[in-house]
């Protein structure tokens, strides 16, 4: 019960990464509201979590106005808002020359500047409230490259670099501000990625999993659960010490070097001394 007495607001709440953090932080004992897009899909998410532990609403967090609106859902149901997670996002395909401009534009709406909007409602509650804990999902993306991401990589990137900039302006008043940049997790987002991929190469999907995390130290994709777990370290007590910080949760993908990683697969595969 290491979140008990706190009051959360979690953007994508409804599915995948957001719904397992609602989960984990209902279970230590918080009050949730969740945001979503979807009604129905907030309901699904609701009626699996205990009767009266968590609310739902909708709304686009790139609109002023619903953000507004869910920072007020949130005092509402909780009286104070102790934990703010910023988990909602979209993935826009394609390289700088391929990305159409609307799909750029929505990806950095969505993406940095709901984020932006929920801070900036935000952060005074917490303020009020004698301190608070952001949470914003980033991705390994945020960090390292991905093909044809343009717009979703430079998203991720800029809301690592706007994660610590609150951090040190508001670290007096009692914020604190954090980033977690997960990898490849097994959500609803990743399958249909992983279906396209598996059709082209005709491969079993996952056997297409297995590949895709083959140079992955852990070698293996996450499941949702392991972002919450993260998620609950930085939104109690036990990191009360911790701001600005980037953790990565993705296997240690983001520790590899991609062409000694290559190099060490083919000295593996050709049986090389010392290469398991």
């Amino acid at each position: 019960m290491r979140l008990a007495g706190k009051v959360a607001l979690i953007t994508g709440g409804g599915t995948g990464i957001g719904a397992a953090i609602a989960e984990r932080f209902v279970a230590e004992g918080a009050r949730v509201c969740i945001i979503g897009r979807r009604q129905e899909v907030l309901g699904e998410a609701l009626a699996a979590l205990p009767p009266g532990s968590a609310v739902g609403r909708p709304g686009d967090v790139s609109r002023d106005e619903d953000v507004e609106r869910m920072v007020g859902a949130a005092l509402e149901f909780g009286g104070r808002l102790d934990i703010l997670v910023n988990n909602a996002g979209i993935n826009p395909q394609g390289g700088v020359i391929e990305l159409d401009s609307a799909a750029w534009r929505k990806g950095i709406e969505v993406n940095l500047t709901g984020p932006f909007l929920l801070m900036k409602a935000a952060i005074p509650r917490m303020i009020e409230a004698g301190g608070g804990s952001v949470i914003n999902i980033s991705s390994l993306g945020g960090v390292r490259c991905l093909p044809a991401m343009a717009a979703y990589a430079a998203s991720k990137a800029g809301l690592i670099m706007l994660t610590q900039q609150a951090a040190l302006d508001y670290g007096r008043q009692g914020v604190r501000c954090n980033v977690i940049c997960p990898g490849a997790i097994r959500t609803a987002m990743m399958d249909g990625p992983l279906d396209a991929i598996a059709r082209f190469l005709k491969m079993d999907k996952e056997a297409v999993v297995k590949l895709g995390s083959s140079d992955v130290p852990l070698r293996r994709m996450a499941q949702p659960s392991e972002v919450a777990g993260a998620c609950v370290y930085l939104a109690s007590d036990d990191s009360s010490f911790t701001t600005g910080a980037v953790i990565m949760v993705d296997g240690g993908a983001s520790i590899m070097d991609a062409g000694h990683v290559a190099w060490d697969r083919t000295l593996r595969d050709a049986g090389a001394p010392g290469r398991q």
